[in-house]
This record gives C-alpha cells, sequence and structure tokens, in this order.
C-alpha cells in the first residue's frame, strides 16, 4: 500500500486578549492505505506578527502551513530536522514494521 502522511493540529495554545496562537503541538500520522501505523508530534512556538488574522477565520490548513513553515525555519537557523526529515522518519518507521530488518531471540528453545 501507499505510505500517506496526514498533518494534524493536536492543539493551540494562544492568549486570550488577542487570540494570538503562540504554540501548536502537532501530529503527522503515517497511514498504510487506511491504517495509521506511526506518528510521530512535536510543538512549535510561533512568532506574532505585526496583523493577526481572525481566529475565528483560521482553518487547519493555514495553521499547518505556519507549523511547515517554522519547523523548516528553526532548522535552517538552529538545526534539526526539516518537513521533509519528519516525514522521511515516519516512512522509514513504516518500512521497518512491514518488513522488519532486526528481531530478538535466541537460537535454542528456552525451558521455562
Amino acid at each position: 500500500m501507499a505510505i500517506t502522511k496526514v498533518w494534524e493540529v493536536n492543539k493551540c495554545r494562544f492568549e486570550t486578549a488577542d487570540k494570538y496562537i503562540y504554540e501548536v503541538i502537532y501530529r503527522v500520522k503515517g497511514m498504510d492505505g487506511t491504517e495509521e501505523k506511526w506518528r510521530e508530534t512535536g510543538a512549535v512556538s510561533l512568532p506574532k506578527p505585526s496583523t493577526l488574522i481572525a481566529y475565528d477565520t483560521l482553518d487547519a490548513a493555514t495553521v499547518i502551513g505556519w507549523v511547515k513553515a517554522k519547523i523548516n525555519s528553526d532548522a535552517a537557523e538552529m538545526g534539526g530536522p526539516t518537513v521533509s526529515d519528519i516525514e522521511k522518519k515516519v516512512d522509514n518507521a513504516i518500512a521497518e514494521l512491514n518488513a522488519p530488518t532486526t528481531a530478538e531471540g535466541t537460537p535454542w528453545t528456552v525451558s521455562e
């Protein structure tokens, strides 16, 4: 099956006075067909823009766009994973689940 990555917003933390979203907790679900096989989660802190978009007009796609831009910006400035790195980690984890390259055990029978 094809592996897809689904970016989602888990939670937004915002200031109550002006509803400025200062932190977003996100998740990236690794889907193998319709089955979720892996999940990566993280958080980004967002700088306060000079002009705020009205909180009640925001949608998930806009906030996920901010999250991805911030992840890539942080990676460029301070190192760390990029959006591509996170998605590759999901791909690799699912590939390992689907076709393990390591295992545990002993070559002999263990008596109890």
